[in-house]
């Protein structure tokens, strides 16, 4: 089953729902920037985002710097922004 990339109206209205998330320059991509008190909370939070993504079968791009991280959504199967990037999103939100 091919991975539909949402619609313009369908992105605008999942940014609205994930106000901390920002459209890539591309508008291909979603992002979000994290930090934390030290690098083990920072490592801890990747670890409970690895166990998310592994669940879902969706991984994301992202990258760890001491106390920071970024994280990148995209669907490459879809050629960019897809549902499994919103329902992602909403389960780092939650965490």
């Amino acid at each position: 089953m091919a991975i539909a990339q949402l619609t313009p109206a369908e992105r605008d209205a999942a940014l609205a729902a994930l106000p901390q998330w920002s459209l890539r320059t591309d508008g291909l991509a979603i992002t979000r920037d994290f930090r934390f008190r030290n690098f083990s909370e920072a490592w801890g939070f990747m670890s409970r985002v690895a166990l998310l993504a592994e669940a879902q079968d969706h991984h994301p791009e992202w990258s760890n710097v001491y106390n920071r991280v970024s994280i990148t959504l995209t669907t490459h199967d879809a050629g960019g922004l897809s549902g499994r990037d919103v329902k992602l999103a909403e389960a780092v939100d939650t965490l």
